[in-house]
């Protein structure tokens, strides 16, 4: 963060997802990689990250769960701020929105990363049903997702939708 944040030119704002989420809020002791999100886009961190890809040893990718499946309504006021270094914000992309990503792709380690947003009550299950049902209807915009398996997925990841 300090590196990002000694290269930046103008304000802007870094989400993380994934592993990186995972260390920074303790669940995980490593990562291998870095999924981040720059909001504007900046030609100059842009240039920044592979050097920093290699001091690091860590792959750095630019990434987020609206890559994946669609974004969900009001991100961006859920996404929980880090801290900031010199013009660069940095935030915990949007927990529900990184739940319902790794719901979707399913892999053992997602689920479990699943399992500690709910346990440290980063998300809640009847919320991110709610987002679920918001963004249901909009996956056909991801032919990769299989509507009735991402809706079972949530199902087995969060337990049964509350009623409404």
């Amino acid at each position: 963060m300090r590196a990002l944040g000694e290269r930046a030119d103008a304000d802007c704002r870094v989400y993380f997802t994934g592993g990186a989420t995972a260390v920074l809020e303790g669940w995980r002791q490593q990562t291998i990689d870095a999924d981040i999100l720059v909001v504007p886009d900046s030609d100059r961190l842009m240039q920044a990250i592979p050097g920093l890809k290699e001091s690091l040893r860590m792959n750095v990718e630019i990434a987020s769960p609206a890559h994946f499946i669609p974004e969900l309504p009001g991100w961006q006021e859920r996404s929980r701020f880090i801290e900031r270094q010199g013009k660069v914000s940095f935030f915990h992309y949007d927990f529900y929105a990184q739940a319902l990503a790794k719901i979707e792709r399913g892999e053992q380690k997602d689920l479990g990363d699943v399992q500690e947003m709910i346990a440290r009550g980063l998300i809640q299950r009847a919320t991110a049903w709610d987002l679920f049902r918001a963004i249901e209807t909009k996956l056909y915009r991801f032919p990769a997702i299989d509507p009735a398996r991402f809706r079972r997925a949530v199902g087995d990841a969060l337990g049964s939708p509350p009623a409404g």
